[in-house]
């Protein structure tokens, strides 16, 4: 599974938004600072929301390996624009397609010990990627399943996974953080009423990390998840707010 892990913020504007939407939600519960001995209450308010993802990075690798150098470049430079031509053949626009410089290795002979003898080649090794970057996420995802048949026309072609991205995943956060303050509000409020209480002012209120995992997951981190591998997500956000008990 592809996933990614969120560091200590989304970027100064989306922390900075996402802050003043909290304001805005638990700013009418009254902040207080907390006197010694005062009853409280902390709780943990969530909300999950399922997304479908509307970009999808693709990358397919083509290799050769020969003796000569010459012989290893012929062949990329060959079958790489058959490749790309493939991919236009299917329906993708040119303009989506990028292809990357060729990387290459040089193959040397090994030793019984399985050690490289730098004074001896055997041979060179290249590698060219092409990179399909599209909205349209699910002929790009049938597309990546079936180009291995490129193989069948003597084309070694490696398909990778492809990549699944949410682009409006800055405005779900402000919106599931939101919700989240909102359900711990609710959530405090039904264990003060079991008791016979209730709840007052907000002492603390602490943004939890952003889940976004594959669809009916159960998998978090500590620092967030940004799954990449999944079409379709759920983005869980969590918010921890203290109150006083009345």
């Amino acid at each position: 599974m592809g996933d990614g892990r969120f560091g200590s913020g989304f970027g100064a504007g989306i922390a900075l938004a996402i802050g003043l939407v909290l304001a805005s939600v638990i700013g009418g519960w009254a902040f207080v600072k907390g006197k010694r001995g005062d009853q409280t209450i902390t709780v943990t308010g969530s909300a999950r929301k399922r997304i479908r993802s509307d970009l999808v990075i693709w990358k397919a690798g083509v290799s050769y390996q020969a003796p000569v150098l010459a012989d290893a470049y012929r062949s990329i430079s060959e079958n790489v624009p058959r490749v790309k031509a493939y991919l236009i053949g299917k329906g993708i626009p040119e303009n989506q397609i990028t292809i990357s410089s060729i990387s290459s290795q040089t193959l040397h002979a090994r030793n019984d010990q399985g050690e490289e003898n730098p004074g001896q080649i055997t041979g060179y090794s290249l590698r060219q990627e092409l990179e399909v970057r599209s909205n349209d996420v699910d002929k790009i995802a049938k597309i990546a399943r079936e180009a291995t048949e490129l193989i069948n026309q003597g084309i070694l072609l490696e398909s990778m996974t492809p990549e699944y991205h949410y682009t409006k995943l800055g405005e779900e956060k402000i919106t599931m953080l939101a919700e989240a303050a909102k359900d711990a509000k609710v959530r405090a409020e039904k264990v003060a009423e079991s008791t016979g209480s209730s709840i007052g002012n907000v002492r603390t209120a602490r943004m939890g990390v952003l889940q976004i995992t594959p669809a009916d997951s159960n998998e978090v981190s500590d620092s967030g998840m940004n799954d990449t591998s999944s079409l379709e997500k759920d983005i869980t956000a969590v918010v921890n707010v203290g109150f006083e008990i009345n």
